[in-house]
């Protein structure tokens, strides 16, 4: 898949007339972000009551904010959280953060729906996301995803299981270099665990030191442990495993976990690799809850 909103808030006290009602209130936010001023609010009250329409479609009239601008206000008021292009520290093909209302993740609002009816709804809370082959796109889609669970609301935890070749620290600029593999070894606890602060709902667990047994670590009885301590404290956690032609963790990771997603990657992934994949999982005791394609 393709791919801080933290406006600093101005210290003026908006006109009464924009503080009441819903309308109003998106008055309020606009100010509070300095996307416009106390004049500038004045002269849309004015157009809002000479012609009868909405306070953001009067500001839009007047050339003071766009189509963004509004979308952006209404999911601060329905506590639907997400960046600006161009203003935050998170990579860019993090769509689900960056564009929530684009084709794509409308797609991927989609899986998330089919994986709560067929998944979540059955009593699981976690999930592995992984791919056949490495380049196929599984750890940016997880990525997405946790972003897209988030903003349901869901108290989502994003696992950084590929302890060979990570990217949920770089993904989400996370600079705390221990995470699970330190967790595992009894280095650290839960404190390695990063809240996303943009994200009200999400936090990540990257995958830590660099450890020379990834396959030993991910085996132990200790990450069963932990994986059920996990459901105990989020709604929703969700696995970044490694590929599985480049060596056994991802399985080791679904014994445990239960359930994949397997990512495919369009005009790249083979058809025979991927029952290849799926037989291997079945046999470790895992359950494929699905496949998505993806095209990059």
């Amino acid at each position: 898949m393709e791919q801080n909103m933290n406006s600093a808030l101005q210290s003026v006290t908006p006109p009464a007339s924009v503080n009441r009602g819903g309308e109003s209130n998106i008055g309020s936010l606009l100010l509070e972000s300095g996307k416009i001023t106390p004049e500038n609010a004045e002269r849309v009250l004015r157009m809002q009551k000479e012609l009868g329409i909405r306070f953001g479609e009067a500001a839009q009239r007047l050339g003071l904010i766009n189509e963004s601008d509004i979308q952006e206000i209404l999911a601060r008021q329905f506590d639907y959280p997400y960046l600006q292009p161009g203003a935050g520290k998170f990579s860019d093909k993090l769509v689900a953060a960056y564009q929530p209302f684009s084709p794509q993740v409308e797609r991927l609002r989609a899986v998330r729906s089919q994986l709560m009816l067929r998944w979540m709804a059955r009593g699981h809370k976690s999930l592995v996301i992984a791919s056949v082959a490495p380049g196929e796109g599984a750890s940016l889609f997880a990525a997405n995803l946790a972003v897209v669970f988030s903003q349901l609301g869901e108290q989502t935890l994003l696992v950084d299981a590929n302890l060979r070749a990570p990217a949920q620290a770089r993904i989400f600029d996370l600079r705390n270099s221990q995470g699970l593999s330190d967790m595992l070894a009894g280095r650290v606890g839960r404190d390695a665990i990063a809240k996303i602060d943009s994200f009200v709902d999400l936090s990540v667990l990257s995958a830590g030191t660099l450890p020379p047994n990834p396959l030993e670590l991910l085996s132990r009885s200790t990450f069963a442990t932990m994986s059920r301590e996990l459901e105990a404290q989020y709604d929703t956690v969700l696995y970044d495993a490694s590929a599985f032609s480049i060596g056994s963790d991802a399985l080791a990771v679904a014994s445990r976990i239960g359930g994949v997603l397997l990512v495919v990657r369009k005009n790249h992934t083979s058809v025979a690799e991927v029952h290849a994949a799926t037989e291997q999982l079945v046999q470790s005791g895992a359950q494929v809850v699905g496949s998505v394609l993806v095209d990059f």
